[in-house]
């Protein structure tokens, strides 16, 4: 596909996203407290990848929070609601699944599966089955601001699988996706429990294994804290959170990760995040993070908000031990309520240097607009 055509495509799928109807929310009531609804997501972009030598521009589903559909409901029993859900990624070539020579996707498989999730709440807080995110899933990414659409401490979904170059031109050099992560918990088959909240904090702990990989035998465990609150102008939310994975071959990582987000009445925000790793595997590193992000939003325009942003992320023995990497992006989100519709784009810069070797910096830019119904 040439250049050209790349680009014209990619401006007519977001344009299309961008200008589809809002749709009628898909939803049914049986009348007696049930209900069940439709819903998913569609979410194109342009990404541009350039490792310091050539450059690629592709038409994707962006790795950021890729299109997706699923259904959920619930019915009440006097003080207790039950609740399921279904739902899995629609498995269109991704943002993440690009590098030099093309990509790397395979179709649909049972992986793209994201829920298949019943629960059980009440006063006594909520029990939960099936497959489903871990206690530790999202406490790498608590983030109060708009643009967190575009910008947050998963820094590798615009390039995640593009190659390195070394000071040479030779593509030596592992992939972005290799050199740091958030360290973020995972969706596992597990059972769940979290309890109710009391004065802004809540807890949960999990136990499950990845049931939908053929090779992956390995239990996974983990706990969660979390707290919210506001306090006068300013609203407050947190995360940490520790997960094990006992391997079948007696090896345990241990992953420990936090966040915290803060948002200001004049829409200013801070957010951080951290997270180390202790790995038994022979051969295996120790990985570790810092990230942060200052950003700002406003009601500028009267079809929603809009929020810029920059963020900055440190990382360290992620491949190699002694290996660095750091992350610094800028980006802008638009909300167009009318259409239900998220509008951004991202600007980001990958260094990464290992102790044997030195490498040309990868930079990346996203273009994308997400629609929901």
């Amino acid at each position: 596909m040439s250049q050209k055509l790349k680009l014209t495509s990619a401006a007519a799928l977001v344009a299309t996203s961008i200008t589809a109807p809002a749709a009628a929310e898909f939803r049914y009531e049986n009348g007696s407290g049930g209900w069940v609804q439709l819903y998913g997501q569609f979410n194109p972009a342009i990404t541009s990848v350039d490792d310091g030598q050539q450059s690629e521009t592709n038409v994707t589903d962006s790795s950021i929070s890729n299109s997706r559909i699923g259904v959920r409901g619930g019915q009440e029993f006097g003080a207790n609601t039950f609740t399921f859900r279904f739902e899995t990624g629609l498995s269109l070539p991704g943002s993440a699944d690009i590098d030099q020579f093309g990509r790397n996707t395979s179709g649909w498989s049972r992986e793209d599966i994201r829920h298949i999730d019943f629960a059980l709440s009440g006063n006594y807080g909520k029990f939960s089955a099936g497959q489903g995110s871990m206690a530790s899933d999202g406490a790498a990414g608590v983030d109060l601001s708009y643009v967190g659409t575009v910008l947050n401490s998963a820094t590798t979904d615009y390039n995640d699988s593009f190659l390195f170059r070394d000071t040479a031109g030779a593509l030596s050099g592992p992939t972005v996706g290799d050199t740091v992560s958030d360290l973020d918990g995972p969706r596992r088959t597990r059972l769940r429990y979290d309890t109710p909240e009391f004065n802004g904090f809540s807890a949960a702990i999990a136990y499950g294994q990845n049931t939908l990989s053929r090779t992956d035998d390995d239990d996974y465990y983990d706990i969660a804290l979390n707290y919210a609150n506001d306090f006068g102008a300013a609203e407050f939310q947190a995360t940490i959170a520790h997960l094990v994975r006992d391997r079948a071959n007696g090896a345990k990582r241990s992953d420990t990760v936090g966040s915290a987000s803060v948002k200001l009445q004049n829409g200013l925000s801070f957010t951080m995040a951290a997270g180390n790793r202790s790995d038994d595997a022979a051969g295996a590193t120790d990985p570790s993070y810092v990230y942060g992000k200052i950003a700002y939003e406003q009601d500028w325009f009267s079809i929603g908000t809009t929020g810029i942003g920059i963020h900055y992320k440190d990382g360290s023995d992620f491949d190699t031990n002694g290996s660095k990497t750091k992350v610094i992006g800028i980006g802008v989100a638009q909300r167009v309520d009318p259409i239900n519709a998220d509008v951004y784009f991202g600007y980001q810069q990958h260094e990464h240097d290992a102790v044997a070797a030195n490498y040309q910096d990868n930079t990346s830019m996203i273009l994308g607009a997400r629609w929901k119904f």
